[in-house]
């Protein structure tokens, strides 16, 4: 990554996407789960357009139209993240460079947290198949807040978490919804281009886009 001459006091980091490529697993268990609990047939657009960033609920409502009802939207959960988890059980690795990028942060003492939308279950999931159970101490979930990605309300919770301000913070996003959510908090987004491409991250708020960690530690030095 090219120099950039500003240092945050603290880096806020999505998961899927951005710690692990799994976007595949999570596409896959939307259009199998939508079509046997909600007799949706999901085309990529769909996946691509509706299907980015979020609370299942919520996406459930993009989807749909209307808001679904606690029983659906819970039954519907269950199934999606149950199917993820099995596709992805043994598959998960980390986004090239992040331990190192990682690594740098601490060496500086700069503190970092994860802005999620998943819940405790898969967060869980993840942290155990990548290994970063004690390195994310800091964390919000999807169920930590009242309303999710694209609404600021996750990485405002993030930064007051680390005890800073959002301008402060630097968060890394992949999704559309995610950077809307970050940018919209006033943190500085860079996004990586493992879900949406650079343009589309861009046009919603991210200052820069990268296709992984590579070489990360060295604008913070």
């Amino acid at each position: 990554m090219s120099a950039w001459p500003w240092r945050p006091d603290g880096v806020l980091f999505d998961m899927d996407g951005v710690l692990t490529l799994n976007n595949h697993f999570h596409r896959q268990a939307w259009q199998e789960v939508a079509a046997e609990v909600l007799g949706l047939d999901l085309t990529e657009h769909d996946l691509d357009t509706k299907v980015d960033g979020g609370r299942n609920s919520e996406i459930m409502e993009r989807l749909t139209g209307a808001p679904p009802e606690e029983a659906l939207a819970r039954r519907f959960h269950d199934a999606k993240e149950g199917r993820y988890r099995a596709l992805a059980a043994g598959a998960l690795r980390e986004v090239v460079g992040l331990s190192g990028y990682l690594d740098a942060l601490d060496v500086r003492g700069i503190p970092f947290a994860l802005v999620t939308s998943a819940d405790a279950v898969n967060v869980a999931f993840g942290m155990e198949a990548l290994g970063f159970g004690h390195r994310f101490r800091t964390r919000v979930l999807g169920e930590d807040v009242s309303r999710g990605k694209p609404h600021p309300e996750p990485f405002l919770l993030g930064a007051a978490r680390l005890g800073l301000s959002p301008e402060r913070c630097l968060a890394h996003e992949d999704a559309v919804n995610g950077v809307r959510s970050a940018a919209g908090a006033g943190c500085r987004v860079v996004a990586l281009t493992t879900t949406a491409p650079a343009e589309a991250l861009l046009a919603a708020g991210a200052e820069r886009t990268a296709p992984d960690f590579s070489d990360w530690a060295q604008w913070l030095t």
